[in-house]
């Protein structure tokens, strides 16, 4: 059936509500990729820690965990600063210094050096 004329007031509700969705799809997959792109991040960080401190990836995890916790800096940005710096060879030495606190706490005695 073809409708000649101007839309209907349930027409235009169903169009409203179609607009809106496709807006909260949008938003919710810009909100995966983000997720998608800082999870990556933190596992390319906990690999950073695990080959520093020649650690198991439960204890990498734990030093970037405790690190984040212990300066009160979100995860991702202690993560994206141990990746930046094994790129770079840049740390901040008040990450450094914590990093290396962590990095005493569990590491077994024998691979400290």
């Amino acid at each position: 059936m073809v409708r000649l004329g101007a839309p209907s007031d349930a027409e235009d509700e169903v169009g409203e509500r179609a607009e809106e969705r496709v807006e909260e799809l949008q938003d919710e997959n810009a909100q995966l990729q983000e997720a998608v792109h800082a999870h990556a991040v933190v596992d390319q960080a906990i690999g950073v820690v695990i080959t520093l401190g020649r650690l198991t990836p439960e204890q990498g995890w734990d030093v970037l965990r405790e690190i984040s916790q212990r300066m009160n800096i979100k995860l991702r940005t202690v993560a994206e600063c141990l990746v930046e710096s094994a790129r770079t060879g840049h740390l901040p030495a008040n990450v450094r210094t914590e990093l290396q606190q962590q990095l005493d706490l569990v590491r077994p005695p024998h691979t400290k050096e």
